[in-house]
């Protein structure tokens, strides 16, 4: 049974810029909480990148009491060496929800934007456009960069999807979960 009001933080690393979206349904209908952005350029090494985002992501789950964090699976490019930044960048905002035990949801990026958009391929000022008129957000409020609006995506993905419950994607109560569902990860 689900509770009448939820929180849901949503969150789309990134090793230069992690975008962050916090969300609260009440009776099904969404309303924005909070939207922003982890700046991590003027950091020198990936370690404090990694840490920043760690901390920053323990904040906000302190802040705002999310009930579920959802995030964005890191995709494959041309580059191997990004992906393994961003699924480094995923893995510290992934330890630090299992670390407040907070259940956790792994979506792809095409899945986040097909459910906002109904189209896998959207760009992401499409994306932005639509979560705009979802949650009623003036034209003032949107953010310059379009990291903020990526985080949000994933919270209002999660909720469509019927949240942890109702989700068919990878999810994680804790560093146990994570663990028997990962083996291969764990040396």
């Amino acid at each position: 049974m689900q509770k009448a009001e939820q929180i849901i933080l949503g969150i789309d690393p990134g090793t230069t810029i992690t975008g962050y979206g916090i969300i609260v349904v009440r009776d099904k209908k969404m309303e924005l909480v909070q939207m922003g952005e982890i700046h991590l350029t003027k950091l020198n090494n990936q370690a404090q990148k990694l840490k920043k985002i760690f901390e920053r992501t323990l904040n906000l789950i302190d802040e705002y009491h999310p009930d579920e964090l959802a995030i964005e699976a890191p995709f494959f490019g041309k580059n191997v060496q990004s992906m393994l930044k961003l699924g480094r960048a995923q893995g510290v905002a992934i330890a630090a929800a299992v670390y407040r035990d907070i259940p956790m949801t792994e979506y792809s990026p095409r899945k986040i934007k097909q459910s906002i958009t109904g189209s896998g391929s959207a760009s992401k000022e499409q994306v932005a456009k639509m979560l705009q008129k979802l949650l009623k957000i003036e034209e003032e409020k949107m953010p310059k960069h379009l990291d903020a609006t990526d985080g949000l995506s994933v919270a209002v993905c999660h909720h469509f999807q019927g949240g942890a419950q109702g989700s068919d994607q990878k999810k994680y109560k804790g560093w146990g979960s994570f663990i028997s569902q990962n083996p291969g990860k764990i040396k």
